[in-house]
């Protein structure tokens, strides 16, 4: 390998460190938080997004850090640049610390106080919490999902500088749909998570537990994605489309109860989480953009 290929290596790696595909969507989640918020504004917008995603990507590389010893027992994460074992873990500690300085330092500059301290929690809550209880208390997904809620309420309040019904209705959204988005990764990835140490609910309290947790998350999320609408941040094509769905992922979790093959509904819940997002942000650009609600 050449030194050009080598470092073409080392970027790609310092890019899979920050979770690519969790950070577009904090990249999205947070923009759609600024767009709904009062008042909007094109500068702290594009702060908050810029800062939000960097704060994501900061904690993601923190989290590879810290599990660069249990990654190599799960099949979906062995291939990291740490677990892989291509990168040295204190160049990897550096870039996330640098990540998080700057994220921070673009908030403090471009927002204000309230976004860059609601930053500067959901990367310790990730880090520091999250990511150890993970190996002693099934627990640890609900602390888990404060952090990874956080975008629309950054973008949010970077607008409006106040916690708000609006900016909590957003956040409750995704805090709520990333129950049974984790519960059912849980359930199809059950036996390397128990080989990695991580106290999920299905290795702690079985599969059917799980189901049933992921059931009452999915009906808890049928009243809250309708929030929005109901409190006038958007209209009327937002919360019947945002119904709509999360009837129908409601419908999917209840199928589980009965599913012959627990890993094989999992896998297809997932799936069906992975489309839920998808759908209610398609709603939200219709709603706003194109009626202006």
């Amino acid at each position: 390998m050449t030194a050009a290929d080598e470092s073409k290596r080392w970027l790609r790696d310092l890019v899979e460190l920050t979770k690519p595909s969790i950070t577009r969507m904090c990249a999205l989640t947070t923009a759609g938080g600024a767009a709904l918020a009062p008042d909007f504004a094109w500068s702290p917008a594009i702060a908050a997004m810029i800062g939000a995603s960097m704060a994501v990507a900061s904690a993601s590389a923190f989290n590879m850090w810290w599990e660069r010893s249990s990654d190599p027992l799960m099949a979906r994460t062995r291939n990291r640049p740490l677990a892989a074992k291509r990168m040295n873990p204190r160049h990897a500690f550096t870039f996330a610390a640098l990540l998080g300085v700057l994220s921070l330092t673009i908030l403090a500059l471009g927002t204000n106080l309230l976004t860059t301290g609601l930053a500067a929690l959901s990367i310790f809550l990730y880090v520091c919490v999250y990511t150890p209880l993970k190996y002693r208390t099934p627990l640890a997904l609900v602390i888990g999902a404060v952090p990874g809620a956080a975008p629309p309420l950054l973008g949010w309040t970077a607008i409006s500088g106040t916690l708000d019904a609006g900016g909590l209705a957003l956040f409750a959204i995704l805090f709520v749909w990333q129950m049974p988005h984790f519960l059912a990764i849980t359930l199809y990835r059950k036996q390397e998570l128990a080989r990695a140490g991580i106290r999920c609910v299905p290795v702690v309290r079985g599969d059917q537990v799980a189901k049933i947790q992921a059931l009452l998350w999915s009906l808890a999320l049928v009243p809250i994605a309708i929030l929005p609408s109901l409190l006038g941040v958007t209209g009327l094509i937002y919360g019947v489309s945002a119904l709509v769905v999360s009837l129908i992922f409601f419908g999917w979790s209840v199928s589980g109860l009965w599913a012959p093959k627990t890993a094989v509904w999992a896998r297809s819940f997932f799936f069906a989480s992975l489309l839920f997002l998808p759908a209610v942000v398609a709603a939200l650009i219709v709603d706003v953009l194109v009626l202006g609600s």
